[in-house]
């Protein structure tokens, strides 16, 4: 059965490539398992899609109080400026919740690390720098409130618990519903 499917493949990717397709014959790989997939977890969304659909479920809600600095801190010390979206905390508490799906244990260290990025000095060179803490650590805070994150009892970080599980999934679907309608539309 897997060398039927690799020769089907392979005849797809010929295919795209000897019609001078613009689709590349990776596109063409991916396209090929994408049919017929059900999606049924956040790992079955592209990242930016659910990113922006849960940002808009935590808005909808209301229980993630957004407090007075947000407007203006910034997301690190290598940042100039603090963020111009104004729904900039949603995001990132969505993004944040979305690491945590995909890799459990993971705590405010290693979302600095994650959040971190490139700080320019002037004349001299570029160096990594890591992202606020306080931002990361009061994201934390509220998903704990909200009954989706819970500390790991071995060790350290935070994991989902299975209501936050079970919340972030029904929103991975919801939000290809909706992009699903949007492309029948066009």
């Amino acid at each position: 059965a897997q060398v039927i499917l690799a020769r089907a493949i392979v005849r797809l990717a010929l295919h795209a490539v000897s019609n001078n397709s613009p689709v590349m014959a990776s596109q063409t790989y991916d396209d090929y398992f994408k049919e017929g997939a059900r999606v049924v977890t956040v790992k079955d969304v592209e990242p930016a899609v659910f990113i922006e659909a849960f940002a808009q479920h935590l808005k909808r809600q209301g229980r993630f109080e957004i407090p007075k600095w947000a407007d203006y801190v910034k997301t690190g010390k290598f940042k100039e400026l603090p963020p111009s979206n104004p729904d900039w905390l949603y995001v990132r508490a969505a993004s944040v919740v979305r690491k945590l799906y995909i890799r459990k244990g993971t705590g405010v260290g290693g979302f600095r690390k994650v959040y971190g990025g490139k700080h320019r000095r002037g004349t001299c060179t570029k160096v990594y720098a890591k992202a606020s803490g306080k931002v990361i650590r009061y994201v934390l805070q509220q998903l704990e409130e909200m009954g989706l994150v819970e500390q790991v009892e071995e060790g350290s970080g935070r994991m989902i618990t299975k209501e936050g599980q079970r919340e972030l999934d029904t929103v991975a679907v919801q939000a290809v519903a909706v992009e699903d309608e949007d492309e029948d539309e066009d």
